[in-house]
């Protein structure tokens, strides 16, 4: 970890500090960068620095009161006394600074020299000299997980589960944690790849684009964003979650319904975005790669007064790229400035923006031919090139504020207003066809039948919540516990142009064979006067509150309870019309309330090892109506599980092994047999159970791993139009990933160089709930290489990635509802993908 804190100047009078000055093997004359070897133990700071001057021959000038109480890294093998005092240094803020090529000024800060009482008397000014700002070993960020130089996988711990800093060794449910550095050495632009990190989580995209996903079987288009829902209603989920502003990428698995309030059972993700700092940090990159791909990054921090009572920070990218697919291409900007305000120790305020614009062109996807996707290029597209652009928008605007009226109570303010717009018009395939239906005997082509189709949907969200946090003690008993009050307020407008059931003469296009271009008549005549004679507007309303509260126990120091319960006042609303006269007081309404109560307990009997098992249910306020335009029961969800979590290799690695029974009640699935493209029909009841493994952190200092298994058992439990026992779509049985990162630490010629392998697969999955066709297995090979070193006060790191590292041919899944069904939304995986990187960080 980088320190620059500032430490008061050494007195030599009044303080009584001892200084002491380690003399140097008077044979030793040479280069500071010349390896040499060293064997230091983890040791006391002080004794440690003795045996590094006696083994470098090199004097050190330092207060011995500035090194009470520290601790040293160990420091064996071949190393230049730069770099051997570089890693015993580390996480310790103290600096360095040569006076000449045999002596040394420690100090805390920046100001090494100035600082030495001993330094004033030498003939070499250290002013000439540059500081060496030291970074800490892979040991030490867990105490500072949101350090910008933290290069670790491992996370202690999470706010998510419990709204509280609980450590995820006590913790009794299982919770994941995708951290920057795994997608910075990824190379992750969006939440998408960074969720193939995580167990039983899939991607589910719509139009090729969205950022819904599939965890434990059940799909889930909603997505939190600091524990607040960042997507409102979801409506389009054309919305794009960018990760240049994210910390990290926090997976609950299971009903998180309550702390959450209203969510889909199988899990929910939680995007933590990036802090503002009191030291300076600034860094910039470019990426460049395949499919004419370029990418520019940013981030700036730093206090803005002398007191750093406020600071900023100011994030963003700029993307533009073209796709594998034919005639599909994104151009985005993101900016994310943030300020805040520490009035006082206890108080912290805090105002972020998150805003994104998006040109680009939608993904109608592949088809299927049988029971497998169609045998044709995955490069191959059937939507138009002189289809319109599509647009994108996003605001995010973000208050948070904290109060700590001491060491154990705390009161928490949060409030997010979301503003989400898309709009975008394709040639897509007509729904009322298959492709069998177009085979033509004589010929042998297939002929893909299409309409022309616009929609646009209109978000505004806005959820706040107040919690109290407090740590006491009862009869000798611990109590963590959390009292709190949530409000969400989502309105929403969807209005779509042109009859996407049926096919439009002149629009046919031969699969094998297409030929491309269309007359803008065409445009003009589909989407002004459609067969069902106009434009269909509709209005969305959501309104909930939740009351909840929560208490963590713990007995002995071994065991902990969690208990806890939420209860919901939901009201929902629909409003249909053939105009945009439909008021939002006119629109029908449902209201619905319910209790969800969370019990779980974690024993742990070692350090390392934890056992733990949780019984939860979840409640969600359902914004479908069925053909007929009735309302539908609130989809319920229950789940037991219970697993083990360890700690291993110096409690620098968390595994999670967990097993699960989830089952939903009144599941509502898209009724494609309807011209509404919101009606839904119920299925019934759906059960997933299954086995999870998951695995992050560090086995040395030189091996990062994250990788997950799971085994997935997602059927259709009880149904009335024929589809019990029925495998849910796009679940595999088996699925799972494993990336490996290898740092040289410890041979000089080649310190800063790193380099990682990745292999992430999935078994074949049901394309659609009437299981009709099969999306088959694949395996898919990634792979980077980077090189840091240090340019002055500057860090330099170029990176190089391959995704695809095979050239497999794959399919990651189908479109669930998007006006086509999904066995003509079926989306292709990328092929062979190169990325470079140039990254400076100052």
């Amino acid at each position: 970890m980088r320190h620059q804190n500032q430490s008061k100047p050494v007195s030599t009078l009044g303080l009584s500090l001892a200084v002491a000055m380690l003399l140097a093997n008077p044979a030793y004359s040479g280069n500071p960068d010349t390896p040499t070897s060293f064997n230091i133990p983890q040791q006391k700071l002080i004794p440690a620095l003795t045996e590094f001057a006696e083994q470098s021959g090199v004097e050190l000038l330092y207060s011995s009161a500035m090194a009470e109480n520290l601790t040293a890294q160990s420091v064996k093998g071949q190393y230049s006394p730069k770099q051997a005092l570089t890693t015993l240094l580390a996480d310790s803020g103290i600096s360095y600074r040569y006076v000449d090529a045999n002596m040394i000024t420690l100090a805390k800060g920046e100001k090494a020299a100035q600082t030495s009482p001993v330094a004033a008397a030498t003939t070499t000014s250290a002013t000439d000299l540059p500081i060496v700002k030291v970074t800490g070993s892979v040991e030490n960020y867990d105490n500072d997980s949101a350090d910008p130089f933290n290069p670790v996988y491992h996370s202690s711990s999470t706010s998510t589960a419990t709204k509280t800093d609980t450590p995820i060794m006590e913790t009794p449910v299982s919770i994941q944690v995708v951290p920057k550095s795994v997608m910075s050495d990824q190379k992750t632009t969006t939440i998408k790849d960074a969720l193939e990190n995580v167990s039983s989580v899939r991607p589910q995209s719509s139009l090729g684009a969205s950022n819904a996903y599939i965890t434990r079987g059940f799909r889930n288009g909603r997505v939190f964003r600091n524990g607040l829902v960042a997507n409102g209603l979801g409506i389009g989920e054309g919305t794009q979650f960018d990760s240049a502003n994210l910390e990290r990428v926090e997976v609950l698995k299971g009903p998180a319904a309550v702390l959450f309030g209203r969510i889909e059972p199988g899990g929910l993700v939680n995007l933590v975005t990036k802090k503002t700092r009191t030291e300076p940090y600034r860094s910039v990159e470019q990426r460049f790669g395949s499919y004419d791909f370029y990418r520019t990054e940013w981030d700036a921090t730093d206090a803005v007064n002398t007191d750093k009572s406020l600071s900023y920070r100011f994030t963003g990218a700029y993307q533009n790229n073209k796709s594998f697919r034919d005639f599909n291409f994104n151009d985005r900007v993101l900016v994310n400035p943030s300020l805040t305000w520490r009035p006082s120790d206890a108080t912290e305020m805090t105002l972020e923006v998150d805003a994104m614009q998006e040109e680009y062109q939608v993904d109608r996807g592949l088809f299927a031919i049988g029971n497998r996707p169609a045998l044709i290029p995955v490069t191959r597209s059937f939507i138009d090139p002189d289809d319109p652009v599509d647009t994108n928008s996003k605001v995010n605007l973000g208050f948070n504020l904290s109060h700590a009226f001491n060491d154990n109570w705390t009161l928490r303010n949060r409030f997010l207003a979301s503003f989400v717009y898309d709009k975008n018009t394709s040639v897509k395939p007509a729904n009322a066809f298959t492709v069998e239906q177009f085979f033509d005997p004589g010929t042998g082509n297939r002929t893909y039948s299409r309409n022309i189709f616009s929609q646009t949907s209109d978000n505004d969200t806005y959820t706040t919540n107040l919690d109290l946090t407090g740590k006491f003690k009862l009869g000798g008993v611990s109590h963590q516990t959390l009292v709190g009050f949530d409000y969400l307020r989502a309105v929403g407008t969807y209005d779509f142009y042109g009859n996407y059931m049926d096919p439009v003469p002149g629009l046919e296009i031969d699969i094998y064979n297409p030929v491309y271009g269309i007359d803008p008549s065409y445009y003009a005549n589909a989407l002004a006067t459609p067969s069902d004679g106009g434009a269909n507007h509709y209005i969305f309303r959501d309104n909930w509150y939740g009351a909840y509260f929560q208490d963590h126990i713990t007995l002995w120091d071994k065991v902990h309870i969690l208990g806890g319960g939420r209860y919901d006042w939901a009201t929902t609303g629909l409003g249909i019309g053939d105009s945009f006269s439909v008021a939002e007081a006119a629109l029908p309404s449902r209201q619905d309330e319910g209790f969800s109560p969370r019990v779980g307990i974690l024993y742990q009997p070692w350090q390392w090892a934890s056992l733990y098992g949780n019984w939860t249910t979840s409640f969600g306020a359902n914004n479908g109506i069925t053909a007929t335009g009735a309302t539908v029961n609130p989809e319920i969800g229950e789940q037991f599980e219970a697993g083990v979590k360890t700690e291993l290799f110096a409690k620098r690695l968390t595994t999670t092994l967990a097993y699960y029974h989830l089952t939903k009640q009144n599941v509502l699935t898209r009724d494609f047999k309807s011209p509404d493209p919101f009606a839904v029909a119920a299925i019934g009841e759906a059960r997933s159970q299954g086995i999870e493994l998951d695995m992050t952190g560090q086995i040395s200092d030189e091996i990062s791993v994250i990788g997950n298994y799971a085994f997935t058992d997602a059927r259709i439990t009880k149904d009335y139009s024929g589809l019990q026992g029925n495998r849910l779509n796009n679940v595999p049985e088996h699925s799972g990933s494993l990336w490996l990162k290898y740092d040289i630490r410890h041979y000089i010629p080649l310190n800063g160089l790193s380099f990682g392998l990745g292999v992430f697969a999935a078994g074949e999955r049901e394309g659609d709930n009437d299981n009709t066709f099969i999306l088959p297995g694949y395996a898919r090979l990634d792979a980077f290489t980077s090189y840091a070193c240090q340019l002055g006060d500057t860090r330099l790191i170029t990176q190089f990635n391959i995704r695809n590292l095979l050239d497999k041919t794959y399919y990651e899944s189908t479109d669930p509802f998007q006006n086509a069904p999904p066995r003509v939304g079926i989306y292709p995986g990328a092929p062979l993908t190169a990325m470079g990187s140039v990254r400076l960080e100052f």
